[in-house]
């Protein structure tokens, strides 16, 4: 009898884990990766493949004005787990390889130079004499091609973070997102951190850190950009900063160093270890509600 209710006695505390162990757990803080830029290009769209294979939970945003956002589709109706937003993009930031808008040149014409691609840089735009109605049609008419791709979107985003850049264009972000009941990433109250310009070198040791100090009153959403290093990235010129555009660590050094750091084995043990808890864009808005959404201060 004694024998009988020791095993049950260690079959209960297996199933029931110590009080302290499942407080940890529960304390753990929420981080929420958001791997930006999908459907840029072939280079970018491998980097996702590989990074969904690992299981881990997480949000893409995809850019469905450029020409790769059908391969990044097929991708992803492999991954139903992973959560799509829209990165609303009014920017076309590289050297040689540009974009313009969903509805061309002659659909929303204050907003492409002479060639018809987007302006390269914010600051660009923000001078130049862009019509805030065909904004709205252009986002619009962007979410509206991520909705017909047969994708579940949830969210949207601001490409190099564009629509965000005056109360205006925030405004109008706002108004497409309730439209068409979309989500806006920063407007959970998230903790925002980024990789972008973190030296190559560092990125990995960095964003450790960072998680293992990451904050338990909020989400903590961590931006991340992703690339495997061929041809078609090694020659991406990013015509705003010149910073990663060095010959040491140039564009593809940067996004094959942030993919190495999702792959990275110490990544995996800090969420299988329950250091840290991965969640989604599609969790935190079906936990908190549209109606929770506040524009960040």
């Amino acid at each position: 009898m004694n024998r009988i209710c020791g095993v049950v006695l260690v079959l209960a505390a297996v199933a029931c884990p110590a009080p302290s162990l499942v407080a940890q757990r529960a304390s753990a803080p929420e981080v929420l990766l958001r791997l930006d830029d999908v459907g840029m290009n072939h280079s970018v769209n491998l980097a996702i493949a590989k990074v969904a294979a690992t299981g881990m939970p997480f949000s893409v945003s995809v850019l469905f004005a450029c020409p790769w956002y059908q391969e990044a589709v097929e991708i992803l109706k492999k991954h139903p787990e992973i959560t799509v937003g829209v990165h609303l993009a009014l920017n076309s930031e590289w050297r040689n390889y540009r974009w313009g808008p969903v509805l061309g040149k002659g659909g929303v014409p204050s907003l492409v130079d002479g060639d018809g691609y987007f302006l390269p840089s914010s600051e660009a735009f923000i001078a130049s004499k862009y019509d805030l109605g065909e904004v709205e049609r252009e986002l619009s008419a962007q979410i509206d091609r991520a909705m017909a791709s047969g994708l579940k979107i949830t969210y949207v985003d601001a490409h190099m973070g564009m629509v965000e850049r005056t109360p205006q264009l925030r405004e109008v972000e706002e108004r497409v997102a309730k439209k068409y009941g979309l989500g806006i990433s920063s407007y959970f109250g998230e903790s925002y951190y980024s990789l972008w310009g973190v030296p190559v070198a560092e990125k990995k040791s960095t964003l450790l850190a960072h998680l293992v100090a990451a904050k338990k009153d909020s989400v903590n959403l961590v931006e991340v950009h992703v690339a495997e290093r061929t041809p078609e990235m090694e020659v991406i010129f990013d015509m705003n900063a010149p910073s990663q555009n060095t010959p040491d660590a140039g564009v593809v050094a940067h996004r094959k160093a942030e993919l190495e750091t999702m792959l990275s084995p110490e990544l995996a043990e800090l969420v299988r270890s329950g250091k840290i808890r991965l969640v989604t864009y599609q969790q935190v808005v079906a936990r908190d509600g549209l109606a929770a959404m506040r524009r960040p201060r």
